[in-house]
């Protein structure tokens, strides 16, 4: 996609849509939901593939209900991202309740950073860009550079103008290192696949194989940065809060792995807890173990 193309997409549909007030921006995505649940079909096939490997124990008619009420709050999440671009930084703070910011602070005044993981939950767009308003330590994260330089250059503002400091996947190596006597957040995403499966952990996740993304631990084992996990929750439509817990003080004096596993349980429970608003979309056991 060339620039220009990118240029009119954003200016012509994207912003418009991100200006609109939040319930028309809602009604938008009643209207999404429609056609992405039944006139063009987005990834039903990966869809139900998952959720039935997921929950076998789970009857068709659950399976179904799961899987609508997924594609409502995806279709949300959608519009709730394309919102940033035009949302004022008091408006997302409205709608984003932190149970903990003290746990932050308290690690921020014994002077030190910190690894962050959390994962495709509920809505981990807008509890990420609050990060500097409730925490004292530079607020960066970690995200996969975009095809397109406008549009690139477009989240990288976006996310500048709350506070936050994005830094592609091929800059991580280089950033902890350059930041390492600043007081930092970094944040991850912790439940992707990663690209190359033979750097990862084999673990089980949702009773499944699962090939785990070691990323966070591995700079966590690194620098030594305590390790923390931001359960995100839905509240209502349109509002999520964050609660912070303790995964591991002491990463280097961990055994191995056993953060990238406790973050995966945190993670399974919470889906558990209720699946319709994790991120089922995602390919995530398109690996598989090496017999």
């Amino acid at each position: 996609m060339n620039y220009f193309f990118s240029a009119l997409i954003y200016y012509v549909l994207i912003l418009p849509i991100s200006m609109l007030p939040f319930f028309l921006m809602y009604g938008v995505s009643d209207f999404l939901f429609l056609i992405f649940y039944y006139l063009i079909p987005y990834r039903r096939k990966v869809v139900l593939q998952n959720l039935r490997s997921s929950f076998p124990e789970k009857s068709p008619d659950e399976i179904k209900k799961i899987e609508r009420r997924f594609y409502k709050h995806f279709c949300d999440v959608i519009l709730e991202t394309l919102k940033l671009f035009s949302a004022s930084k008091q408006s997302i703070e409205k709608r984003v309740k932190i149970v903990n910011p003290e746990l932050l602070n308290k690690y921020y005044q014994d002077g030190k950073s910190l690894v962050l993981a959390t994962g495709h939950y509920a809505n981990w767009e807008w509890p990420a860009i609050t990060l500097p308003s409730h925490s004292k330590h530079k607020g960066t994260g970690i995200y996969q550079k975009l095809s397109s330089k406008f549009f690139d250059k477009k989240l990288r503002q976006t996310r500048a103008k709350f506070g936050m400091e994005l830094m592609s996947t091929k800059e991580v190596a280089e950033f902890f290192e350059a930041h390492k006597n600043e007081l930092c957040a970094y944040g991850f995403i912790n439940d992707q696949s990663p690209s190359k499966p033979q750097n990862g952990h084999w673990g089980t996740f949702l009773g499944q194989p699962t090939c785990m993304s070691t990323g966070a631990e591995r700079y966590a084992t690194q620098y030594d940065y305590p390790v923390l996990y931001g359960v995100i929750t839905r509240i209502k439509r349109g509002h999520y809060q964050i609660e912070y817990k303790v995964v591991s003080e002491k990463p280097s004096l961990e055994k191995p792995f056993y953060i990238t596993e406790e973050s995966a349980r945190i993670n399974e429970s919470l889906i558990k807890s209720d699946p319709a608003f994790w991120l089922w979309t995602h390919r995530r056991w398109k690996h598989k173990p090496i017999s």
